[in-house]
């Protein structure tokens, strides 16, 4: 069985949001206009992973970026 995931505070979830946003913009070359869509994007693949347990607490940025290939 696998070891369950502590989850993000709030804190955490909101810099893990934040990250996710700026990789995101990154990923279209910071492009004018568009930072709220990149955001909500963020919310819904931050918020999926946490619920899947995928990511929690102690989760490294690098590891975020990986997810959203897949975004």
């Amino acid at each position: 069985m696998a070891e369950k995931i502590d989850p993000p505070s709030v804190e955490q979830r909101q810099a893990m949001i934040a990250l996710a946003a700026y990789y995101l913009a990154e990923r279209r070359d910071f492009a004018p206009g568009a930072a709220e869509m990149d955001w909500l994007q963020a919310e819904r693949v931050i918020d999926a992973l946490i619920a899947k347990q995928q990511i929690g607490r102690t989760t490294p940025p690098e590891h975020i970026r990986n997810a959203l290939k897949f975004a």
